[in-house]
């Protein structure tokens, strides 16, 4: 088997996997009662909370542990649009985000009157900053850009986005890093939120945080025991969130030997590809060398089905919309026709991928596109 459908999500670290197992057995209580069981499930889970801040530069009480990063984006965004609306109701965004950012935004501007700027890519999938200046308006309370997308790995400036934004107080700059941390390095300092999930980083589904600098306020979406300093109510997923932490932490502390082994991996693949008739890439050359998209003359879902039953697992679209419509607007916004945008195919690498599984996978494409007519 060759697996390279990372980007939408990655097999669990065993260490990972075995420390949550030995948690769920001896540590059943619920953190919010007050009983010694209780009171020790607390202490637990707010280690975690504490090595997470480390890790992220942050305070503890900045860190709310969610069930994944589109959780984390709706609350980033709902949260500050609905918080601050007596500033102002325009609000700004790109044309390549995550379903659960976009989404966000087309419910806010369908539904409770928001007004939406949504800011351009060029031909590398990277937005337009002068566009940007350009949108801020005295009434925008929020800019969310991404900064990996998920689909053709482009990477956007956030430093520079956030040097922009910071003579602009009134407004909050939200990034979805799901696809970056990790794997990226990013300066995340001058960002108000920031989204992960930690099933992108051999952790579990279900399993995310939204980072919330102090001088940023939210409005709960859901209303119940105030749990995470009142943002995010419901009863603590406490084995998640101290598996979480250790997942963050292995990554960071390998992030640089796994980008190094992946970079080798993308390279190679980006060279075997090239020399195959009839392919071209999404992907600008210097994406992240995790997700690499690209496409051939031949229908995607195809190829796809083809390779799965040689044991080769690829994608055509992000995971998250790709069984509603084949289109992909992110490779569209990019300027590419609707042929290309209806039959690219994402490969995603990570650290357990090698180069003969590189080698193998050029090999079966290129027979599987002489073999379709």
């Amino acid at each position: 088997m060759i697996y390279f459908d990372n980007a939408a999500t990655t097999p669990i670290d065993k260490s990972v996997l075995a420390s949550f197992n030995d948690l769920v057995n001896k540590y059943f209580a619920n953190p919010s009662s007050s009983h010694k069981l209780g009171l020790e499930t607390t202490k637990i889970e707010e280690m975690a909370r504490n090595q997470i801040a480390r890790l992220m530069s942050c305070l503890p009480e900045e860190v709310i542990f969610t069930s994944g990063a589109t959780e984390s984006n709706n609350l980033a965004i709902k949260g500050v649009a609905f918080k601050y609306q007596n500033r102002g109701k325009h609000i700004i965004t790109s044309t390549i985000e995550h379903p659960s950012v976009y989404n966000a935004f087309k419910c806010l501007e369908n539904d409770f009157g928001f007004q939406v700027s949504y800011i351009p890519v060029d031909s590398n999938g990277v937005i337009e900053l002068d566009v940007l200046k350009k949108s801020i308006r005295e009434d925008t309370i929020l800019v969310s850009i991404m900064s990996v997308n998920n689909e053709v790995g482009s990477i956007n400036n956030i430093e520079e986005i956030a040097s922009i934004l910071k003579d602009y107080p009134k407004i909050m700059f939200h990034t979805d890093a799901t696809q970056a941390i990790g794997k990226i390095d990013i300066n995340y300092s001058k960002v108000d939120l920031i989204s992960m999930s930690a099933h992108k980083l051999h952790g579990f589904k279900g399993s995310g945080l939204l980072i919330k600098r102090k001088r940023v306020d939210l409005m709960p979406l859901s209303s119940g025991g105030g749990q995470e300093f009142g943002y995010r109510s419901g009863t603590n997923n406490f084995p998640y969130e101290v598996s979480l932490a250790k997942t963050l932490r292995l990554a960071l502390e390998s992030q640089k030997d796994n980008y190094i082994h992946v970079k080798k991996l993308y390279d190679r693949t980006r060279t075997l590809l090239a020399q195959i008739d009839g392919i071209t890439f999404n992907s600008p050359i210097d994406s992240s060398p995790y997700i690499l998209n690209f496409c051939t003359k031949k229908k995607a879902s195809v190829v796809q089905e083809a390779l799965s039953l040689r044991g080769i697992f690829v994608s055509t679209k992000s995971a998250c919309s790709s069984k509603k419509n084949a289109y992909s607007s992110v490779i569209a916004s990019m300027g590419k026709s609707t042929f290309e945008a209806s039959n690219s195919i994402r490969i995603s690498f990570a650290r357990e991928n090698t180069i003969e599984e590189v080698e193998e996978f050029a090999k079966n494409l290129k027979e599987v596109l002489q073999l379709i007519k």
